[in-house]
């Protein structure tokens, strides 16, 4: 078995929640797609990022289905693990930064894989949906507190993956704020959380806590 890291990404404030990401450091050792596929596969996190260059930050990210150009959560979590400043990943040169208990990077909304965006009136109603069936991405959101930027979310990737259910999405967090042009504090999950702020130029910081698990 390829030696891998596992971090929780997007953490709730007492470091419990947050999204489960495979990390293998060592992405010399399994070079070919096909058998990162695999791997990924087998893991079955959401997300499973292969290092192929530690000091230059170059990453390659995969689902249990298929590969990415770039995702939030493994980029904020390899972005933690490597303390590079930025990353390199198929779509572009991601910049990063750690802030206290915060590790943040840069990104834009056109990196980010499409995603149905589906507001609802109240935080209650986004509690009470149900899982849909397989085929939208939809991440369901509404306002907790609009003045304060609160929001409440919950992702459901429709990819028929084996994972229902997202626990924390920097890149759909990414596409709402550049949607709403403003900084957001989102709760998604069952407690995860995701800050988010705007940027000059069409650029959009994610930023959340990252916990080692294994």
């Amino acid at each position: 078995m390829t030696d891998y890291d596992v971090l929780r990404v997007f953490c709730g404030p007492s470091g419990g929640y947050g999204n489960e990401l495979g990390v293998v450091r060592e992405g010399s050792h399994m070079p070919r797609r096909d058998d990162r596929q695999a791997f990924a596969a087998k893991l079955g996190f959401s997300e499973t990022v292969f290092v192929d260059d530690p000091e230059r930050g170059v990453i390659d990210i995969y689902t249990p289905a298929s590969r990415l150009p770039f995702a939030g959560h493994p980029c904020v979590g390899t972005a933690w693990l490597l303390d590079v400043p930025e990353l390199v990943t198929p779509a572009g040169e991601v910049g990063t930064r750690l802030d206290g208990e915060f590790t943040w990077i840069e990104a834009r909304a056109e990196w980010a894989p499409p995603r149905t965006l589906r507001q609802y009136a109240s935080a209650a109603e986004v509690d009470a949906l149900e899982v849909p069936p397989p085929g939208e991405w939809i991440y369901a959101w509404a306002w907790e507190d609009e003045a304060a930027g609160r929001v409440r979310a919950r992702a459901f990737p429709g990819r028929d993956e084996g994972i229902d259910e997202d626990e924390a999405t920097g890149a759909a967090a990414l596409l709402l704020t550049d949607r709403l042009g403003r900084a957001l504090n989102i709760t998604q999950g069952r407690g995860s959380q995701i800050l988010t702020a705007p940027q000059p130029h069409g650029w959009v910081e994610v930023g959340g806590r990252v916990v080692l698990e294994r």
